[in-house]
C-alpha cells in the first residue's frame, strides 16, 4: 500500500508547491513588474491620499460634483441578518437590482430618480444611465450625455462659465475602444478631481 501512497503524496506536494505557491508568486511578480497600477487595483490618489479606484464607482454629495449613475448594491441589515439595506457601490456585494420591467419598486425608484434629476436642473431628455443601475452596481463611468446634462448645475454651484465646464467634461471623456467599441464615457471620480483642481472653483 505504501508504494501507492508515496507517489500520490509526492505528486500532491509537488503540485501544491507548483500551482499553489510558485505560479501565483510568478504571476504576481510579472503583474507588478509590467502593470503595477492595474495590479494594485487602479487606485486614484489626491496628493498622498487614496480617494478611490478607476474601476469602482462611488457616491458624490452636493451640487458642486457630478453624480454617478444609481447603484443597486446592498449589504446585510445590521439589525436583522435576514434582511438587506441599500449600500451603493458596495464592492463586497456587486449586483444589479434584479427587478423586472413590471416591478412597482423599479417603476417607483426610476420615477423618483427622474423627479430628482428635474429638481437638479436637468432639462430635456434624461439619459438612461441617470436613472438606471448597471449590472454590477459599481460602474465608475457615466455617458457623455449624462455628464453634459449635469454641466449647468455644476457650473452654477462652482460659479464657472458653462462653456468652461463643458470643455473640461470633453477633455476628460474617454472615446470608443479602438474607435469602434462601446460609447463615449466619463469617469466620474476623475472628472470631479479635475474640477477640484481648478483654481477659483
Amino acid at each position: 500500500m505504501l508504494q501507492h501512497v508515496r507517489p500520490a503524496a509526492t505528486l500532491l506536494l509537488l503540485f501544491t508547491l507548483l500551482t499553489g505557491i510558485a505560479y501565483p508568486l510568478a504571476i504576481t511578480g510579472v503583474a507588478q513588474a509590467l502593470m503595477p497600477y492595474q495590479a494594485n487595483g487602479s487606485m486614484i490618489s489626491k496628493g498622498t491620499e487614496v480617494v478611490g479606484s478607476d474601476l469602482i464607482g462611488q457616491s458624490f454629495a452636493g451640487d458642486r460634483y457630478f453624480h454617478s449613475r444609481p447603484s443597486a448594491t446592498n449589504m446585510p441589515d445590521p439589525a436583522d441578518a435576514t434582511k438587506t439595506v441599500d449600500a451603493p457601490y458596495n464592492a463586497a456585494n456587486s449586483s444589479g437590482s434584479n427587478l423586472g420591467p413590471l416591478s412597482k419598486a423599479l417603476v417607483d425608484r426610476v420615477t423618483g430618480d427622474i423627479d430628482a434629476q428635474r429638481k437638479a436642473g436637468v432639462e430635456g431628455a434624461i439619459p438612461a444611465d441617470a436613472v438606471t443601475t448597471s449590472a454590477s452596481g459599481l460602474d465608475p463611468h457615466i455617458s457623455a450625455e449624462y455628464a453634459l446634462a449635469q454641466a449647468s448645475g455644476v457650473a452654477k454651484a462652482r460659479d464657472l462659465p458653462l462653456d468652461r465646464v463643458r470643455a473640461l467634461v470633453a477633455s476628460v471623456a474617454e472615446g470608443r475602444l479602438f474607435g469602434l467599441l462601446g460609447e463615449p464615457r466619463v469617469n466620474v471620480l476623475r472628472l470631479n478631481l479635475a474640477f477640484d483642481a481648478l483654481k477659483g472653483s
